[in-house]
């Protein structure tokens, strides 16, 4: 098993949620957390411990983001006008690996963002390969055409787990995705509740 699978599985099972919606989560058979501590009662958390729970949820989500992007992230919702859960989702889902995720190029956000990284990608048709680069509205994100009968590609467009959001026009046929609008909380696809809200008050302690 790879290190980003094993990771992915161990997100799901710390979370006790499956976090991706996916079929293959360990959760659907054990809901109990990993390791030989996973089965033993959980007490109630504290409210430090839930906006703990909830940052690391949507970090996980992403790929497991590094703390320090994260909080960079954090930062700059804050900065801008409107409520800052609302920005940092919307500048979550303008990430590029976030988009071709979305696009269903790939069939999870962490080979998105190897995929992004090897070079697969366009943006406005020059080569991007930073997975945090931003898109922004009225960009088209597409696979590169020697990229796209890889396997990886071809198997993620069969995937009936998850629909592209009303915010990526996708061409199908092109392999290309157009970053209509930046979405709100509601319209973004999460499988599982995100709270946006206590992760901003984590970081405002």
């Amino acid at each position: 098993m790879s290190k980003r699978i094993a990771a992915k599985h161990k997100i799901d099972r710390r979370m006790g949620e499956n976090i991706w919606g996916r079929s293959k989560s360990p959760v659907n058979r054990r809901e109990y957390g990993p390791g030989q501590h996973g089965q033993r009662r959980k007490g109630k958390l504290s409210d430090f411990g839930v906006q703990l729970r909830a940052k690391q949820k949507l970090k996980g989500y992403y790929g497991s983001v590094g703390e320090k992007q994260f909080h960079a992230i954090y930062v700059e919702a804050s900065r801008m006008k409107g409520d800052t859960g609302a920005n940092l989702i919307g500048l979550l889902e303008r990430r590029l690996d976030a988009v071709v995720y979305r696009a269903k190029f790939v069939p999870t956000i962490f080979a998105a963002r190897q995929f992004v990284s090897h070079g697969h990608v366009k943006v406005n048709g020059k080569r991007v390969n930073i997975p945090s680069y931003q898109v922004k509205v009225g960009d088209v994100v597409e696979v590169k055409e020697a990229s796209r009968q890889m396997t990886l590609v071809l198997e993620a467009q069969q995937l009936g787990e998850r629909d592209v959001p009303d915010y990526i026009e996708l061409d199908a046929g092109k392999l290309a995705a157009r970053f209509s609008r930046v979405p709100e909380l509601n319209e973004v696809p999460y499988p599982v509740q995100m709270e946006p809200n206590l992760v901003v008050e984590f970081y405002s302690r």
